[in-house]
């Protein structure tokens, strides 16, 4: 969901650039998808007494839903405070410009084969287009039903609708007392984005019913604002984890992606969002380290900050790593999964375990068994779940909140619960 995030984002900055040939060619997208719509509801509605109060409300809901959007996008820079409201309309426009999609793509196919079969009359008795089938109409109305059905449930539950993922990891040189030591990880808070704080109590008490040896959070606390978080503080005060509780910072955190009055207004932020981990009883490694201890033996913690193509290359593994033991046991947290590929993986010193975030799954997708897709994936080829390379693991957790899109259709925020085990 970073991409959707990006997308409204680029189009305040292009606003306040008045550049607004973008937008001017959504609007303008939008009406020639909205007219090729209105056939296949021209189609539909031909018989019916009523056919006109249809076909007059399908563009009243059209024009009213695309022109609330673009106002309130108006609306929201310079500051990028994206209301309720304005997510509101955004999920709206978002819901039906994918539903219209998937109805015109039936009416287009049917459309080659008219033109097809025109053609080859064409040459018998003459260029005749057949007229278009209420059938395929009808079936793509049932199409367009499914993307809509599920934007709706995405929307509504989907986004709270948590999942524990428990994955079971060996390996040869984990020390004896630690085997069977579990963490759960969640990542991606963007408390921001909340808007139902029982449902939010829900997944906290999930985290508890696991019972975990140690908790991590991997980055992206708030959306951009420290004081995001401060409605949901004390819910979040109730994680235990008799090992500690640790974070690290997002990319979201540094409050790069909206405007401050002055640099100070930033630095600040930011110095109260490191605050708010530590009310939070959450120990925030930046470039880091921390020695877990359990008996005789122990693993060593690390924490980056943000390390991400195309999202700031801030974190310093090196430092991190400074007066660690080459043969520690070591799990690094790392917000961002393609710093996975780019340094970790093939570092000197072997990190046995990445937690990552960032990816969101997109908030959409499909995941049956063992098969798992996402547009996302063209963009990271690690996006969730287990990678493994060279006997190094790579975690990439799906997210506990929501960006952009506020709701989540098939990839559902994720609690992690990892077993060590010794191998």
């Amino acid at each position: 969901m970073e991409r959707l995030s990006l997308f409204r984002s680029n189009l305040i900055v292009m606003m306040r650039q008045r550049n607004y040939f973008p937008l001017l060619i959504l609007i303008l997208v939008s009406f020639l998808i909205d007219l090729y719509v209105y056939q296949g509801i021209q189609k539909l509605t031909e018989n019916l007494d009523y056919s006109l109060i249809i076909r007059f409300l399908y563009w009243i809901i059209s024009i009213t839903v695309l022109t609330s959007f673009v106002y309130l996008l108006s609306k929201v820079f310079p500051s990028r405070e994206f209301t309720k409201l304005f997510n509101f309309s955004f999920n709206s426009f978002l819901t039906l410009f994918v539903s219209k999609l998937a109805f015109i793509l039936v009416l287009f196919l049917e459309d080659i084969f008219r033109f097809l079969t025109a053609l080859y009359h064409s040459f018998l008795d003459g260029y005749s287009i057949p007229e278009r089938s209420l059938l395929i109409s009808e079936f793509a109305l049932i199409l367009c039903a499914i993307p809509f059905c599920s934007f709706i449930f995405g929307v509504t539950f989907g986004k709270y609708n948590y999942k524990v993922r428990k994955v079971v990891l060996f390996h040869k040189d984990l020390p004896e007392e630690f085997n069977n030591f579990t963490l759960v990880q969640i990542s991606d808070i963007h408390a921001g984005s909340f808007d139902n704080p029982k449902a939010v109590k829900k997944g906290i008490d999930l985290i508890n019913s696991l019972n975990p040896d140690l908790f991590v959070f991997t980055g992206d606390l708030v959306n951009n604002k420290a004081t995001e978080i401060i409605p949901y503080l004390e819910i979040f005060k109730l994680i235990q984890a008799p090992f500690g509780k640790f974070s690290i910072l997002g990319n979201h955190d540094y409050g790069d992606y909206i405007s401050w009055p002055d640099s100070h207004e930033k630095i600040n932020n930011l110095k109260l969002l490191k605050e708010y981990h530590q009310q939070l009883g959450f120990r925030l490694l930046l470039d880091q380290h921390s020695l877990i201890k359990k008996g005789e033996d122990q693993i060593t913690l690390l924490g980056v900050e943000n390390w991400g193509k195309g999202f700031g290359e801030r974190g310093d593994l090196r430092k991190a790593l400074n007066n660690v033991n080459a043969d520690d046991f070591k799990i690094l947290l790392s917000h961002d999964p393609s710093h996975w590929d780019a340094q970790i993986k093939k570092h000197p010193s072997k990190i046995h375990l990445t937690l990552s975030g960032h990816t969101h799954g997109m908030q959409f997708g499909i995941e049956i068994g063992k098969f798992k897709w996402s547009p996302v994936k063209y963009r990271y080829p690690n996006w969730a779940g287990l990678a493994e390379e060279n006997d190094r693991y790579l975690y990439v957790n799906r997210g506990f909140g929501f960006l952009g899109f506020a709701g989540r259709i098939g990839i559902w925020p994720e609690i992690t619960h990892i077993t060590l085990r010794k191998k």
